[in-house]
């Protein structure tokens, strides 16, 4: 790669200021939608699919799909009368296996917080 690549490069990760990280972990920060990638990490999956292993209504688990295919995490392909989806994005099995390693290490701690979210653990 060329300096003017690298610059160009660069400089769009500088471009990415935190509103647009937070709206990137956001998509994450939800365990239903985590179930789901956790799923298309598997495999390609159907709707039907999903409900089955997330446990949720067809309707949160297609809303939850709209999220994850808007902000590029899945995509879904037409196979005659249904839709099958899949991660989109080979970089979010890496992103995964570094937040569960870091999860790891702090899993008891985050447990006991009060300010985030329901029990989650």
């Amino acid at each position: 790669m060329g300096a003017r690549q690298a610059r160009s490069r660069s400089g769009s990760q500088d471009a990415c200021g935190p509103e647009a990280l937070a709206r990137y972990f956001r998509t994450l920060g939800d365990p239903t939608r985590l179930r789901i990638i956790e799923a298309l990490l598997e495999r390609e999956r159907t709707v039907s699919e999903l409900v089955s292993l997330v446990g949720a209504p067809q309707s949160r688990v297609s809303n939850h799909l709209a999220c994850l295919k808007w902000c590029r995490f899945a995509d879904a392909e037409r196979r005659g009368r249904q839709v099958v989806y899949r991660i989109a994005d080979p970089g979010v099995r890496d992103l995964m296996r570094m937040a569960r390693s870091l999860v790891g290490e702090h899993r008891d701690h985050l447990a006991t917080c009060r300010r985030i979210g329901p029990d989650w653990i």
